[in-house]
């Protein structure tokens, strides 16, 4: 039976590893052809994709680059001939630091990463789907888009920016056709996790502790609500910042 995404064509950013990688597979396992995004030049994604008889491509992207988002928007529409949707997942946590102590290149960098490359995302991927007479896009924004975290002020400011730039292009593009949406993870067992926690079990076990649904999410979790508000069931949803955090922004 086919389903909502059949044939149409999605863009994953930051598509190799965590939320990023379950978001891809997902898609591809609901018929949509998957154009994957990484700096990091991993084709496990693409693989597993094949194997499980989907459709997709990986194309090298730094989301820092504004050519590079132009030739993967480029690739996109040369490849499969469209664009319907976009996940604009890339991001980093940038060196821990204080206010004070925050320096000017890991303020640049995470910047750049987390918001800029959203912008420039969004700013190549809307005019392909106008062309397809709509479709839906989700900014990976994270509760620190909604909430504070002591010792992160780029990312924090980084993540609240990309949940204000949802909302200007939501309304942008309302009545095109396009919905814009962010979802803000909460602590979800990605890599990046993985490097706070530095092999230590106790560490994720303090963070399963201070979720108030006792354990930490996963990343398939994240993707199932991403296809939710590309899908036509969330046909009335745009401008919204979906915590999904196992109400942890609700403490």
């Amino acid at each position: 039976m086919q389903s909502y995404f059949t044939d149409k064509v999605v863009i994953v950013t930051g598509s190799s590893f965590g939320i990023g990688r379950a978001t891809a597979l997902a898609f591809a396992k609901k018929g949509a052809k998957v154009v994957l995004a990484d700096i990091v030049a991993d084709r496990t994604t693409e693989n597993a994709i094949k194997d499980d008889g989907g459709e997709g491509i990986f194309v090298l992207c730094d989301v820092t680059k504004e050519e590079d988002i132009k030739n993967l928007v480029s690739k996109t529409v040369s490849t499969y001939g469209r664009l319907d949707f976009a996940f604009n997942n890339a991001g980093i946590e940038g060196t821990p630091a204080m206010v004070n102590t925050c320096t000017n290149e890991s303020w640049d960098k995470t910047m750049n990463v987390n918001l800029r490359g959203v912008w420039w995302c969004m700013k190549y991927q809307i005019p392909e789907i106008l062309k397809t007479g709509g479709g839906a896009i989700v900014n990976n924004a994270s509760i620190a888009g909604l909430v504070g975290f002591e010792g992160a002020p780029a990312y924090v400011a980084s993540k609240h920016a990309v949940v204000g730039l949802t909302k200007n292009a939501a309304l942008d593009f309302a009545k095109q056709n396009i919905r814009i949406n962010a979802v803000c993870p909460g602590i979800i067992h990605t890599p990046m996790i993985d490097r706070y926690a530095a092999g230590d079990p106790k560490k994720l076990e303090q963070l399963a502790a201070g979720e108030p649904i006792g354990r930490v999410g996963e990343p398939h979790e994240i993707a199932e609500t991403v296809l939710f508000l590309c899908s036509d069931a969330a046909s009335f949803i745009t401008g919204q910042a979906i915590a999904v955090d196992g109400a942890w922004t609700t403490q």
